[in-house]
Protein backbone atom coordinates (compact mmCIF):
# COMPACT_ATOMS: atom_id res chain seq x y z
CA UNK A 1 0.00 0.00 0.00
CA UNK A 2 1.29 3.68 -1.06
CA UNK A 3 2.89 5.14 2.23
CA UNK A 4 0.04 8.05 1.52
CA UNK A 5 -2.69 5.98 2.74
CA UNK A 6 -1.00 5.14 5.14
CA UNK A 7 -4.26 5.56 7.48
CA UNK A 8 -5.79 2.62 6.16
CA UNK A 9 -2.82 0.31 7.61
CA UNK A 10 -3.74 1.69 10.56
CA UNK A 11 -7.61 1.52 10.86
CA UNK A 12 -6.95 -2.44 9.95
CA UNK A 13 -4.83 -2.79 12.48
CA UNK A 14 -6.10 -0.99 15.06
CA UNK A 15 -9.84 -3.22 13.97
CA UNK A 16 -7.55 -6.24 14.71
CA UNK A 17 -5.99 -5.28 17.69
CA UNK A 18 -9.55 -4.89 19.16
CA UNK A 19 -10.98 -8.17 17.65
CA UNK A 20 -8.01 -9.75 19.82
CA UNK A 21 -8.84 -7.55 23.10
CA UNK A 22 -12.62 -8.58 22.64
CA UNK A 23 -11.88 -12.50 22.28
CA UNK A 24 -9.66 -12.74 25.12
CA UNK A 25 -10.82 -11.61 28.30
CA UNK A 26 -9.31 -13.11 31.57
CA UNK A 27 -12.68 -14.13 32.59
CA UNK A 28 -16.22 -14.03 30.68
CA UNK A 29 -17.99 -13.55 33.86
CA UNK A 30 -15.98 -10.29 34.75
CA UNK A 31 -16.03 -8.03 31.47
CA UNK A 32 -16.55 -3.91 31.41
CA UNK A 33 -19.67 -3.57 29.71
CA UNK A 34 -18.06 -1.83 26.67
CA UNK A 35 -16.41 -5.27 25.53
CA UNK A 36 -19.33 -6.93 26.07
CA UNK A 37 -21.87 -7.12 22.61
CA UNK A 38 -24.98 -5.82 23.05
CA UNK A 39 -27.70 -8.93 24.31
CA UNK A 40 -29.64 -7.99 20.58
CA UNK A 41 -30.87 -4.80 19.59
CA UNK A 42 -28.88 -2.22 19.76
CA UNK A 43 -24.58 -1.53 19.88
CA UNK A 44 -21.45 -1.37 21.62
CA UNK A 45 -17.83 -0.35 20.84
CA UNK A 46 -17.53 -4.10 20.57
CA UNK A 47 -20.54 -4.56 18.01
CA UNK A 48 -18.51 -2.42 15.64
CA UNK A 49 -15.30 -4.25 15.36
CA UNK A 50 -16.32 -6.88 12.65
CA UNK A 51 -18.18 -4.35 10.94
CA UNK A 52 -14.94 -2.14 10.62
CA UNK A 53 -12.59 -4.96 9.60
CA UNK A 54 -15.23 -6.05 6.56
CA UNK A 55 -14.99 -2.58 5.90
CA UNK A 56 -11.34 -2.92 5.61
CA UNK A 57 -11.49 -5.61 3.66
CA UNK A 58 -13.56 -3.21 1.18
CA UNK A 59 -10.70 -0.62 1.08
CA UNK A 60 -8.21 -3.23 0.59
CA UNK A 61 -9.85 -4.67 -2.38
CA UNK A 62 -10.19 -1.18 -3.78
CA UNK A 63 -6.22 -1.48 -4.48
CA UNK A 64 -6.94 -4.99 -6.00
CA UNK A 65 -9.45 -5.26 -8.22
CA UNK A 66 -8.94 -2.14 -10.66
CA UNK A 67 -5.52 -4.48 -11.16
CA UNK A 68 -7.64 -7.48 -11.50
CA UNK A 69 -9.92 -5.70 -14.21
CA UNK A 70 -6.50 -5.31 -16.35
CA UNK A 71 -5.52 -8.58 -16.31
CA UNK A 72 -9.16 -10.27 -17.00
CA UNK A 73 -11.13 -12.78 -15.79
CA UNK A 74 -9.20 -15.80 -15.39
CA UNK A 75 -6.51 -14.04 -13.02
CA UNK A 76 -10.02 -12.58 -11.18
CA UNK A 77 -11.02 -16.13 -10.61
CA UNK A 78 -8.36 -17.62 -9.74
CA UNK A 79 -7.23 -14.89 -7.13
CA UNK A 80 -10.63 -14.80 -5.77
CA UNK A 81 -11.68 -18.19 -5.51
CA UNK A 82 -7.93 -19.33 -3.63
CA UNK A 83 -8.61 -16.44 -1.17
CA UNK A 84 -12.03 -17.07 -0.42
CA UNK A 85 -11.37 -21.13 0.00
CA UNK A 86 -8.46 -20.60 2.52
CA UNK A 87 -9.96 -18.00 4.46
CA UNK A 88 -12.95 -20.36 5.05
CA UNK A 89 -11.25 -23.33 5.61
CA UNK A 90 -9.00 -21.89 7.93
CA UNK A 91 -12.06 -20.55 9.93
CA UNK A 92 -13.44 -24.11 9.48
CA UNK A 93 -10.29 -25.11 10.68
CA UNK A 94 -10.09 -23.41 13.93
CA UNK A 95 -13.86 -24.02 14.78
CA UNK A 96 -12.84 -28.38 14.58
CA UNK A 97 -8.82 -27.54 16.08
CA UNK A 98 -7.33 -29.28 17.99
CA UNK A 99 -9.72 -32.04 16.61
CA UNK A 100 -9.92 -33.91 20.52
CA UNK A 101 -11.16 -32.65 23.79
CA UNK A 102 -10.94 -33.88 27.09
CA UNK A 103 -13.55 -36.53 28.56
CA UNK A 104 -12.33 -36.55 32.30
CA UNK A 105 -8.94 -37.46 32.15
CA UNK A 106 -9.03 -38.50 28.49
CA UNK A 107 -8.61 -37.07 25.33
CA UNK A 108 -11.21 -38.57 22.98
CA UNK A 109 -11.87 -37.59 19.24
CA UNK A 110 -14.10 -34.78 17.84
CA UNK A 111 -16.15 -35.87 15.18
CA UNK A 112 -18.11 -33.83 12.65
CA UNK A 113 -21.14 -34.85 14.85
CA UNK A 114 -20.61 -36.03 18.39
CA UNK A 115 -21.28 -39.54 18.94
CA UNK A 116 -22.95 -39.65 21.80
CA UNK A 117 -25.22 -36.31 21.25
CA UNK A 118 -26.08 -36.05 17.43
CA UNK A 119 -26.91 -32.33 18.43
CA UNK A 120 -23.26 -30.89 18.94
CA UNK A 121 -21.00 -30.94 16.17
CA UNK A 122 -18.46 -28.55 14.46
CA UNK A 123 -19.64 -25.62 13.63
CA UNK A 124 -19.05 -24.63 9.84
CA UNK A 125 -19.65 -20.77 9.86
CA UNK A 126 -17.56 -18.37 11.86
CA UNK A 127 -15.73 -14.75 11.31
CA UNK A 128 -13.65 -16.20 8.87
CA UNK A 129 -15.85 -17.68 7.12
CA UNK A 130 -18.59 -14.55 6.70
CA UNK A 131 -15.65 -12.56 5.68
CA UNK A 132 -14.57 -15.02 3.21
CA UNK A 133 -18.22 -15.37 1.87
CA UNK A 134 -18.43 -11.50 2.30
CA UNK A 135 -15.40 -10.87 0.12
CA UNK A 136 -16.33 -13.17 -2.26
CA UNK A 137 -19.61 -11.63 -3.24
CA UNK A 138 -18.65 -8.34 -3.14
CA UNK A 139 -15.76 -9.75 -5.09
CA UNK A 140 -17.64 -10.74 -8.05
CA UNK A 141 -20.29 -8.02 -7.61
CA UNK A 142 -17.74 -4.77 -8.06
CA UNK A 143 -15.83 -6.72 -10.54
CA UNK A 144 -18.84 -7.26 -13.12
CA UNK A 145 -20.85 -4.45 -12.28
CA UNK A 146 -18.30 -1.65 -11.47
CA UNK A 147 -19.08 0.51 -8.46
CA UNK A 148 -21.79 2.64 -9.79
CA UNK A 149 -24.47 -0.67 -10.35
CA UNK A 150 -22.74 -2.21 -7.30
CA UNK A 151 -23.93 0.81 -4.93
CA UNK A 152 -27.58 0.28 -6.30
CA UNK A 153 -27.14 -3.46 -6.04
CA UNK A 154 -26.38 -2.59 -2.65
CA UNK A 155 -29.21 -0.95 -1.52
CA UNK A 156 -31.15 -3.39 -3.64
CA UNK A 157 -29.54 -6.38 -1.15
CA UNK A 158 -30.18 -3.98 1.86
CA UNK A 159 -33.86 -3.22 1.29
CA UNK A 160 -34.50 -7.49 0.05
CA UNK A 161 -33.05 -8.51 3.44
CA UNK A 162 -35.19 -6.17 5.80
CA UNK A 163 -38.52 -7.44 3.18
CA UNK A 164 -37.35 -10.90 3.51
CA UNK A 165 -37.20 -10.13 7.56
CA UNK A 166 -40.81 -8.65 7.62
CA UNK A 167 -41.96 -11.60 5.62
CA UNK A 168 -40.80 -14.49 7.20
CA UNK A 169 -42.73 -13.46 10.12
CA UNK A 170 -44.75 -10.95 10.24
CA UNK A 171 -45.48 -11.31 13.95
CA UNK A 172 -42.51 -11.07 14.93
CA UNK A 173 -39.31 -10.68 12.56
CA UNK A 174 -36.51 -9.24 14.67
CA UNK A 175 -36.63 -11.45 17.74
CA UNK A 176 -34.43 -14.22 18.45
CA UNK A 177 -37.41 -16.86 18.44
CA UNK A 178 -38.94 -15.31 15.17
CA UNK A 179 -35.88 -13.94 12.76
CA UNK A 180 -36.87 -15.97 9.74
CA UNK A 181 -32.98 -16.94 9.22
CA UNK A 182 -32.86 -19.38 11.60
CA UNK A 183 -35.03 -22.04 9.64
CA UNK A 184 -33.51 -21.69 6.75
CA UNK A 185 -29.80 -21.98 8.10
CA UNK A 186 -31.18 -25.20 10.11
CA UNK A 187 -31.74 -26.74 6.68
CA UNK A 188 -28.64 -26.20 5.02
CA UNK A 189 -26.08 -26.26 8.05
CA UNK A 190 -28.08 -28.61 9.89
CA UNK A 191 -28.43 -28.16 14.09
CA UNK A 192 -25.21 -29.89 15.39
CA UNK A 193 -23.44 -27.43 12.79
CA UNK A 194 -24.85 -24.21 14.00
CA UNK A 195 -23.79 -21.84 16.89
CA UNK A 196 -25.56 -22.38 20.22
CA UNK A 197 -24.67 -19.44 22.89
CA UNK A 198 -27.66 -18.30 22.10
CA UNK A 199 -29.16 -21.25 24.24
CA UNK A 200 -30.83 -22.39 21.17
CA UNK A 201 -29.45 -23.11 17.73
CA UNK A 202 -29.05 -19.63 16.24
CA UNK A 203 -25.56 -18.66 14.15
CA UNK A 204 -25.10 -15.12 14.58
CA UNK A 205 -22.37 -15.33 10.91
CA UNK A 206 -25.49 -17.47 9.50
CA UNK A 207 -25.78 -17.37 5.34
CA UNK A 208 -29.22 -15.51 5.75
CA UNK A 209 -27.58 -12.50 7.68
CA UNK A 210 -24.40 -12.52 5.64
CA UNK A 211 -26.55 -10.98 2.61
CA UNK A 212 -26.56 -7.51 4.48
CA UNK A 213 -22.79 -8.34 5.63
CA UNK A 214 -21.99 -8.71 1.84
CA UNK A 215 -23.39 -4.53 1.28
CA UNK A 216 -20.39 -3.39 4.41
CA UNK A 217 -17.83 -5.03 2.03
CA UNK A 218 -18.79 -2.84 -0.71
CA UNK A 219 -19.41 0.37 1.03
CA UNK A 220 -15.78 0.12 2.32
CA UNK A 221 -15.28 -0.45 -1.41
CA UNK A 222 -16.48 2.42 -1.97
CA UNK A 223 -14.37 4.82 0.26
CA UNK A 224 -11.53 3.24 -0.77
CA UNK A 225 -11.96 3.99 -4.41
CA UNK A 226 -13.37 7.70 -3.01
CA UNK A 227 -9.86 8.22 -1.11
CA UNK A 228 -7.99 7.06 -3.75
CA UNK A 229 -9.29 9.12 -6.91
CA UNK A 230 -9.64 12.15 -4.62
CA UNK A 231 -6.39 12.00 -3.02
CA UNK A 232 -5.28 13.62 0.09
CA UNK A 233 -6.95 16.93 0.75
CA UNK A 234 -9.81 18.95 2.42
CA UNK A 235 -12.12 17.96 -0.04
CA UNK A 236 -11.64 14.57 0.23
CA UNK A 237 -12.02 14.67 3.83
CA UNK A 238 -15.27 16.90 3.57
CA UNK A 239 -16.69 14.60 1.43
CA UNK A 240 -16.26 11.64 3.78
CA UNK A 241 -17.55 12.88 6.90
CA UNK A 242 -20.76 13.84 4.64
CA UNK A 243 -21.42 10.50 3.44
CA UNK A 244 -20.56 9.01 7.07
CA UNK A 245 -22.64 11.60 8.92
CA UNK A 246 -25.34 10.61 6.61
CA UNK A 247 -25.38 6.83 6.69
CA UNK A 248 -25.34 7.19 10.33
CA UNK A 249 -28.34 9.13 10.11
CA UNK A 250 -30.06 6.71 7.87
CA UNK A 251 -28.96 3.53 9.86
CA UNK A 252 -30.34 5.47 13.37
CA UNK A 253 -33.40 6.49 11.45
CA UNK A 254 -34.07 3.05 9.86
CA UNK A 255 -33.34 1.90 13.66
CA UNK A 256 -36.81 2.92 14.18
CA UNK A 257 -38.33 -0.01 12.22
CA UNK A 258 -35.65 -2.30 11.46
CA UNK A 259 -33.69 -2.50 14.73
CA UNK A 260 -29.81 -2.48 14.75
CA UNK A 261 -28.99 -5.54 15.66
CA UNK A 262 -25.36 -7.30 14.98
CA UNK A 263 -26.26 -10.81 15.65
CA UNK A 264 -28.86 -10.89 12.91
CA UNK A 265 -26.88 -8.21 10.79
CA UNK A 266 -30.11 -6.06 10.06
CA UNK A 267 -29.56 -3.22 7.11
CA UNK A 268 -29.49 -0.58 9.44
CA UNK A 269 -26.66 -2.14 11.54
CA UNK A 270 -24.74 -2.38 7.99
CA UNK A 271 -25.68 1.33 7.21
CA UNK A 272 -24.68 3.14 10.89
CA UNK A 273 -21.74 0.87 11.47
CA UNK A 274 -20.44 1.98 7.87
CA UNK A 275 -21.21 5.74 8.35
CA UNK A 276 -19.87 5.36 11.73
CA UNK A 277 -16.15 3.92 10.18
CA UNK A 278 -16.10 6.53 7.35
CA UNK A 279 -16.28 8.87 9.98
CA UNK A 280 -13.35 7.41 11.73
CA UNK A 281 -11.32 6.38 8.40
CA UNK A 282 -11.79 10.29 7.31
CA UNK A 283 -10.63 11.49 11.20
CA UNK A 284 -7.67 9.15 10.82
CA UNK A 285 -6.53 10.76 7.37
CA UNK A 286 -7.25 13.98 9.04
CA UNK A 287 -4.65 13.71 11.82
CA UNK A 288 -2.09 10.85 10.72
CA UNK A 289 -1.40 12.41 7.34
CA UNK A 290 -2.68 16.05 7.48
CA UNK A 291 -1.62 17.00 10.23
CA UNK A 292 1.30 14.50 10.33
CA UNK A 293 0.45 13.22 13.99
CA UNK A 294 2.27 10.04 13.82
CA UNK A 295 3.86 8.08 17.01
CA UNK A 296 4.05 5.25 19.08
CA UNK A 297 0.43 4.48 18.37
CA UNK A 298 0.17 4.78 15.27
CA UNK A 299 2.90 1.76 15.02
CA UNK A 300 1.72 0.14 17.16
CA UNK A 301 -1.74 -0.36 15.34
CA UNK A 302 0.37 -0.29 12.01
CA UNK A 303 2.00 -3.74 12.62
CA UNK A 304 -0.89 -5.45 13.30
CA UNK A 305 -2.32 -4.45 10.28
CA UNK A 306 0.55 -6.14 7.94
CA UNK A 307 -0.51 -9.18 9.23
CA UNK A 308 -4.10 -8.89 10.20
CA UNK A 309 -5.63 -12.28 9.08
CA UNK A 310 -2.83 -14.00 10.27
CA UNK A 311 -2.52 -12.80 13.47
CA UNK A 312 -6.35 -13.40 14.20
CA UNK A 313 -5.95 -16.75 13.01
CA UNK A 314 -3.30 -17.09 15.46
CA UNK A 315 -4.72 -15.51 18.25
CA UNK A 316 -7.60 -18.19 18.07
CA UNK A 317 -5.13 -21.19 17.63
CA UNK A 318 -2.96 -20.80 20.24
CA UNK A 319 -5.57 -20.77 22.93
CA UNK A 320 -6.83 -24.28 21.45
CA UNK A 321 -3.61 -25.87 21.38
CA UNK A 322 -2.61 -24.87 24.59
CA UNK A 323 -5.60 -25.74 26.39
CA UNK A 324 -4.54 -29.66 25.62
CA UNK A 325 -1.08 -29.32 27.78
CA UNK A 326 -3.36 -28.83 31.30
CA UNK A 327 -1.99 -29.10 34.53
CA UNK A 328 -4.02 -29.65 37.74
CA UNK A 329 -4.65 -26.85 40.46
CA UNK A 330 -6.45 -27.62 43.17
CA UNK A 331 -10.34 -29.48 44.02
CA UNK A 332 -13.14 -27.18 44.29
CA UNK A 333 -15.82 -27.80 46.53
CA UNK A 334 -17.35 -30.06 44.17
CA UNK A 335 -15.02 -32.25 44.54
CA UNK A 336 -13.70 -31.29 40.94
CA UNK A 337 -10.18 -31.16 40.03
CA UNK A 338 -9.46 -27.14 38.23
CA UNK A 339 -6.82 -27.22 36.19
CA UNK A 340 -5.02 -23.81 34.14
CA UNK A 341 -2.88 -24.40 30.78
CA UNK A 342 0.02 -22.54 29.38
CA UNK A 343 -2.64 -19.85 27.99
CA UNK A 344 -4.26 -19.16 31.03
CA UNK A 345 -1.96 -19.71 33.71
CA UNK A 346 -0.70 -15.79 33.88
CA UNK A 347 -4.48 -15.19 34.74
CA UNK A 348 -5.38 -17.85 36.91
CA UNK A 349 -2.36 -17.68 38.87
CA UNK A 350 -1.31 -13.59 38.95
CA UNK A 351 -4.18 -11.62 37.27
CA UNK A 352 -6.77 -13.34 39.22
CA UNK A 353 -5.35 -12.21 42.08
CA UNK A 354 -5.17 -8.36 41.70
CA UNK A 355 -6.93 -6.45 44.60
CA UNK A 356 -10.11 -4.67 43.58
CA UNK A 357 -12.89 -4.64 40.96
CA UNK A 358 -12.22 -8.47 39.23
CA UNK A 359 -12.86 -7.00 35.77
CA UNK A 360 -9.39 -5.23 36.20
CA UNK A 361 -7.57 -8.44 36.53
CA UNK A 362 -9.68 -9.61 33.56
CA UNK A 363 -9.06 -6.87 31.49
CA UNK A 364 -4.96 -6.99 32.16
CA UNK A 365 -4.90 -10.41 31.02
CA UNK A 366 -6.68 -9.62 27.49
CA UNK A 367 -3.59 -6.57 27.06
CA UNK A 368 -1.33 -9.11 28.17
CA UNK A 369 -2.38 -11.23 24.82
CA UNK A 370 -2.50 -8.25 22.31
CA UNK A 371 1.01 -7.18 23.49
CA UNK A 372 1.93 -11.04 22.99
CA UNK A 373 0.57 -10.86 19.88
CA UNK A 374 2.11 -7.38 18.81
CA UNK A 375 5.65 -9.02 19.42
CA UNK A 376 4.89 -11.79 16.92
CA UNK A 377 3.86 -9.32 14.31
CA UNK A 378 6.47 -6.70 15.37
CA UNK A 379 8.83 -9.39 14.46
CA UNK A 380 7.27 -10.64 11.38
CA UNK A 381 7.32 -6.70 10.16
CA UNK A 382 10.77 -6.62 10.91
CA UNK A 383 11.77 -9.61 8.73
CA UNK A 384 9.35 -8.03 5.90
CA UNK A 385 7.45 -11.05 6.23
CA UNK A 386 3.78 -10.40 5.76
CA UNK A 387 1.27 -13.38 5.61
CA UNK A 388 -1.11 -13.07 2.87
CA UNK A 389 -3.83 -15.27 2.30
Amino acid sequence: MNQRFYSLDVFRGATVCLMILVNNPGSWAHIYPPLEHAPWHGVTPTDLVFPFFLFAVGNAMSFVIPKLETAGDGLFWKKVIKRTALIFLIGLFLNWWPFVRYEGNHLILRGWVDSVNPNIGVRILGVLQRIALSYFFASVIIYYLKLHKAFYIGLVLLLLYWVLCVLGNPSDPFSLQGWFGTEIDKKILHIPHMYKGEGIPFDPEGLVSTIAAIVEVIFGYMVGDYIQKKGKNYEMISGLFIAGVAMLVTGYCWDMVFPINKKIWTSSYTVYTSGLATITIATMIYMIEMKNAKGWLTRFFDVFGKNALFVFALSAFLPRSLALLRFSDYINEKGETVYYNPWTWLYQKVLINVPGDPRIGSLLYAFCIITFMWAICYWLDKKKIYIKV
